[in-house]
C-alpha cells in the first residue's frame, strides 16, 4: 500500500514550517540569515559595512557644502581661479587637481590588479601592485600637502577667507583633509598587507581574501574622491 503524505493542506512541501512567534522567531529569522551568507567571510561583512556607514559620513558632510555654498551671502571664491597653478608663464587651472584625480583613479587599476594576481597565488607580483598603489596614494597626499600650504599662504583659513564667503575655507578643509586622512590610512593599511604577501603569510593559509578587502576600502576612497572633485573643484 502505498504511504499517504501527512503535509497539511495549505502548504506547499512537507517541510514547510510557519514562522515562530516571538524570540524563537527572531532566532530562526537570524539562522535562515547566517545560511543565506555564509560564504561571505566576518572581515569582508564588517568591511562593507564600514564602508556604508562611512558613506553616510561623507554624504553628510557634501550636501552640508552644498547648503552653505547655496545659502551664502558673499561670492564663493572661483574654484579654477583659486587652484590654478602659473607653470613656464602658463596660466593653468585646476592643473594640479587634475594631476591628483589621475593618479588617484589611477591607482584603482594597479589595486585590482594586485586582487586578480593574489587569486592566482602570484605573491611576488601581487606585492609590488599593492605598493604602487601605496606609492600612488603617497603621492596623491603629497599634493593635497602642497595645495594646502599655497591656500593657508593666500589667507584662507578655516574661519575666514580674503576671497571671498568665510564658509570656504571651513568647508575646503574639513572635506579635503578627512578624505585625505582616509587616503593616509589607506597607504599605511595597503604597506601591511604588502608587507603579509611577500612574507607569504596568504600563501601558506592558501587565502588572499585581505587583499580584496583591502581593495575594497581602497576603492571606495577612490570613488568618494570622484565626487569631492565633482562638487567642490568643479561646481
Amino acid at each position: 500500500m502505498a504511504a499517504h503524505s501527512a503535509t497539511p493542506a495549505g502548504t506547499d512541501s512537507p517541510t514547510a514550517t510557519a514562522p515562530a512567534d516571538g524570540w524563537s522567531g527572531v532566532t530562526q529569522d537570524w539562522s535562515s540569515d547566517q545560511d543565506a551568507f555564509k560564504q561571505v567571510s566576518s572581515g569582508k561583512t564588517m568591511m562593507w559595512i564600514f564602508l556604508l556607514s562611512d558613506t553616510f559620513v561623507f554624504t553628510c558632510f557634501l550636501t552640508a557644502y552644498m547648503a552653505v555654498r547655496m545659502t551664502a551671502t558673499e561670492p564663493w571664491p572661483n574654484t579654477s581661479e583659486v587652484f590654478a597653478l602659473t607653470i613656464a608663464g602658463q596660466h593653468m587651472p585646476l592643473i594640479l587637481i587634475a594631476i591628483m584625480t589621475f593618479v588617484l583613479i589611477s591607482s584603482s587599476g594597479t589595486m585590482a590588479m594586485a586582487v586578480n594576481y593574489g587569486y592566482r597565488r602570484e605573491r611576488r607580483k601581487t606585492a609590488v601592485l599593492i605598493l604602487t598603489t601605496a606609492l600612488c596614494g603617497a603621492a596623491f597626499v603629497g599634493m593635497q600637502v602642497f595645495e594646502w600650504g599655497k591656500l593657508i599662504e593666500d589667507g584662507v583659513r578655516p574661519w575666514g577667507n580674503p576671497m571671498g564667503a568665510a564658509q570656504f575655507g571651513a568647508s575646503f578643509f574639513m572635506i579635503t583633509g578627512f578624505h585625505g586622512l582616509h587616503v593616509s590610512i589607506g597607504v599605511i593599511y595597503l604597506c601591511v598587507i604588502a608587507w603579509k604577501v611577500l612574507r607569504g603569510n596568504y600563501e601558506r593559509s592558501g587565502n588572499y581574501q585581505n587583499v580584496e578587502i583591502a581593495g575594497l576600502y581602497w576603492h571606495f576612497v577612490d570613488l568618494v574622491w570622484v565626487f569631492i572633485f565633482a562638487f567642490f573643484y568643479l561646481w
